[in-house]
């Protein structure tokens, strides 16, 4: 596994992300595969034709996050999977041994694999495993036993930020650098399934930028869409993780605001493209707009005949299509008072080498 970290970037798996690179793109399976692995496996090749660069799922030791009043509580609904929340997720969760051979299937499709770490004892079974990288879900970014023990592994984490206000990611951000963590990136996220358009607050990206510039920052969206997490990319988002589903009608509640395959490929594609629009601040004559130029930019030209030593006055030039080559028309006002150093005939083109200054 290649890791480098500097600046705001880091590289997972010869991947290298944050500002002036690709965006990294994370297709959230999670538990849309309704305990399935055939269908998790479908996932996986849906997520690599879309263009994903990983795939990641959920691992819990539900007896580690959850206590025995919750896990025997009742649990009846559209969504169950079982007569306890205990057995609804059991039904949900892998084997340590269907980790291992989803991996080496992610692998075979030569698409990254790696997981949300619910609890301690799965970040050390995915720290064990080489994952490239692991996932703090929002729902532990206040856990700072799972923290602390996240700072002593050596690979990227990637940290949600949901459900928590400002000053609580300020803490984990702190906390990560104290305890000598740095290849890690914060990801604006709002833990609500489907989010509202009001609630999303896509600046919040603009402010973690500002204020942790020394790490990369991304977004985890669960809106309904992609047009939100098109403008996540806009104002600096560097890494988007989305869910994604075969059918947004299934049993589950993440699954209304997953993507569909084709509508992560066209995520994926339309994010490209507005990355290389984005280009960088600098605006020039672009080479696509020469011909333009050539064609319709204007330039100075004489407007009458003009002698040799004419001085320049108002009214001797006028701005007309002509020689690309001539002076910008923009400089007719620097040219008033230069003097003339050949003849011209009306619409000879004025060149700099034209004149001296008086």
């Amino acid at each position: 596994m290649s890791l480098r970290k500097k600046g705001n970037i880091i590289e997972i798996n010869n991947k290298v992300v944050g500002d002036k690179y690709p965006v990294f793109f994370i297709a959230e399976i999670g538990q849309n595969h309704q305990g399935d692995i055939s269908i998790a496996k479908k996932l996986i090749d849906e997520a690599k034709k879309s263009g994903a660069d990983c795939v990641k799922f959920q691992k819990t030791d539900i007896n580690e996050k959850f206590t025995k009043s919750v896990l025997d509580s009742p649990y009846e609904g559209s969504n169950s999977w079982g007569n306890t929340y205990g057995q609804h997720k059991q039904h949900l969760e892998f084997s340590n041994e269907e980790f291992l051979e989803l991996q080496k299937y992610a692998i075979s499709k030569d698409i990254l694999f790696t997981a949300s770490a619910m609890d301690i004892e799965s970040f050390r079974f995915l720290k064990s495993i080489n994952v490239p990288f692991i996932k703090i879900g929002s729902g532990d970014a206040n856990n700072i036993q799972l923290l602390r023990e996240a700072t002593k592994y050596s690979g990227p984490l990637v940290i949600s930020t949901g459900m928590q206000p400002f000053e609580l990611v300020k803490e984990v951000y702190d906390f990560m650098k104290h305890n000598g963590k740095r290849n890690f990136a914060l990801m604006h996220c709002i833990s609500s399934y489907p989010t509202p358009l009001e609630d999303i607050n896509l600046r919040v990206i603009e402010l973690y930028k500002r204020r942790f510039p020394d790490i990369v920052i991304g977004y985890s969206g669960h809106e309904i869409g992609i047009e939100v997490s098109i403008a996540a990319t806009v104002i600096g988002a560097q890494i988007i993780e989305r869910h994604i589903t075969l059918d947004q009608h299934l049993k589950g509640s993440d699954h209304r605001c997953s993507l569909l395959p084709e509508q992560f490929r066209d995520m994926i594609e339309k994010i490209r493209n507005v990355q290389i629009s984005l280009g960088v601040p600098k605006k020039i004559l672009t080479p696509s707009e020469i011909p333009c130029w050539n064609k319709l930019g204007k330039c100075l030209v004489a407007s009458k005949n003009l002698k040799r030593g004419d001085i320049i006055q108002e009214g001797d030039l006028k701005t007309k299509v002509s020689n690309p080559e001539g002076v910008n028309a923009i400089f007719y006002d620097g040219l008033i008072g230069s003097v003339l150093k050949r003849d011209l005939s009306p619409d000879d083109v004025i060149f700099n080498d034209d004149f001296e200054r008086s």
